[in-house]
């Protein structure tokens, strides 16, 4: 084949890589959102059978996350000359979050409002960390297969996870908050000017809950 035939068949796997992954995620958050609807209580939120919840968190993952995996599955299809190798590193890496939503399921129990704003602290500070910071360099950086890019991006987002189950697992909100953050972590570098503000800023939210819950909307649900 011809240098420019080789660029042109290059150019349209990218596109159908591109194509198949946005297609994916926003098909995943029509379904997320549907499957969502009327299961936010906030802090009391249940999570239901484990069968409803992977099916919850699957589409939730895949919506929240694959947008930023963009980059990784482009150079992916580049790497292996064309895009069948993509179903295999999205589908391995939509894997690892499976394991995460598995563990959650285990962990997860509806809380008080101290618990949820001890959380969330914690969660503003792991994003200081240097175990943070290493991660989310990983995430930006060529992996090998999708299993250890979802491993790097599981280290990279655990803390704003951790705050999207404490403050309400189902909430369509706080899914969309979270996964702009995701988003611009994975596609942007880290600067401190953004990336300080942001952890005191969730800080900030953790002592609020504590000291005055109630200001949280739908933190609670209604009494």
């Amino acid at each position: 084949m011809s240098e420019g035939g080789m660029t042109t068949a290059g150019t349209a796997a990218t596109a159908a890589a591109l194509a198949a992954t946005l297609g994916l995620a926003a098909a995943c958050w029509v379904v997320a959102v549907w499957q969502m609807s009327g299961m936010d209580m906030g802090v009391a939120t249940r999570l239901g059978s484990f069968a409803f919840f992977a099916a919850v968190w699957v589409s939730m993952m895949a919506a929240m996350m694959l947008p930023g995996a963009v980059p990784a599955v482009l150079r992916r299809a580049q790497a292996s000359g064309g895009a069948r190798a993509v179903p295999l590193f999205v589908g391995s890496y939509l894997a690892v979050w499976a394991l995460v939503g598995i563990a959650v399921y285990a962990l997860y129990r509806p809380h008080g409002s101290f618990a949820a704003g001890a959380l969330v602290i914690a969660a503003g500070v792991y994003e200081l960390t240097p175990l943070k910071q290493h991660f989310r360099r990983r995430c930006r950086e060529s992996v090998g297969s999708g299993f250890e890019f979802g491993l790097c991006c599981v280290g990279s987002s655990i803390g704003l996870m951790l705050m999207l189950m404490t403050l309400g697992v189902m909430s369509v909100t706080w899914m969309t908050v979270i996964a702009l953050v995701v988003l611009a972590q994975k596609l942007l570098p880290a600067k401190a000017g953004v990336d300080v503000p942001l952890a005191v800023a969730i800080v900030g939210l953790g002592i609020l809950i504590i000291i005055a819950p109630s200001s949280i909307p739908g933190l609670s649900p209604p009494m």
